[in-house]
């Protein structure tokens, strides 16, 4: 008897997939930032954030936008957002920027976050992008691990942000980025 193995898959999401959506964007919240975000956290709402999911997977502003899902078995483990670069500094034909990348706490350390990378720059590649880019809290040490051993390095940009939305919780972040090479 075989034992079963994950999914290795990543799929673009369907608008079924944005409650599973919603619910891993909370979770990961929760996890990750409870301490940097409190008041931010607290008030998480996963059928809120999955409105929003459904949204950006059945309206996506264009045609770059995609939201993918990391699959196990039946159940939606992780996702990714992602679309042209909005940042000033943007090459608007060239630069795409990962808006979110998450995996549920739970599956966490099993390559759901890799493949979805991947397949995100296997995405950007087929689109025409040339760099990607994402925004990644200064405090948050395991994703800028996670990304800068994904191939991506700070590019010497940052930004705060205003967290909790009235000027009491600050979050620098800087902009990591990494080049799409043509495939050979």
């Amino acid at each position: 008897m075989s034992t079963p193995t994950p999914d290795t898959g990543v799929r673009r999401a369907r608008p079924d997939d944005a409650p599973a959506v919603g619910a891993v964007h909370a979770a990961s919240w929760l996890a990750d930032y409870t301490e940097l975000l409190p008041r931010r956290a607290a008030s998480v709402d996963a059928a809120a954030l999955a409105a929003s999911w459904q949204q950006a997977i059945t309206a996506p502003p264009t045609a770059m936008h995609r939201v993918m899902v990391a699959p196990a078995g039946a159940d939606v483990v992780g996702f990714v957002a992602f679309g042209p670069s909005a940042d000033g500094d943007a090459d608007l034909a060239a630069d795409a920027e990962v808006v979110a990348l998450l995996v549920d706490p739970g599956a966490q350390r099993r390559g759901h976050g890799s493949r979805l990378l991947n397949a995100t720059v296997d995405t950007l590649r087929e689109q025409g992008a040339t760099r990607v880019r994402m925004w990644v809290p200064e405090v948050d040490q395991p994703r800028l691990a996670f990304v800068q051993g994904a191939g991506f390095a700070p590019d010497g940009a940052a930004r705060v942000l205003d967290a909790a939305g009235d000027g009491t919780t600050t979050v620098r972040e800087v902009r990591l980025s990494a080049a799409i090479t043509p495939e050979r």
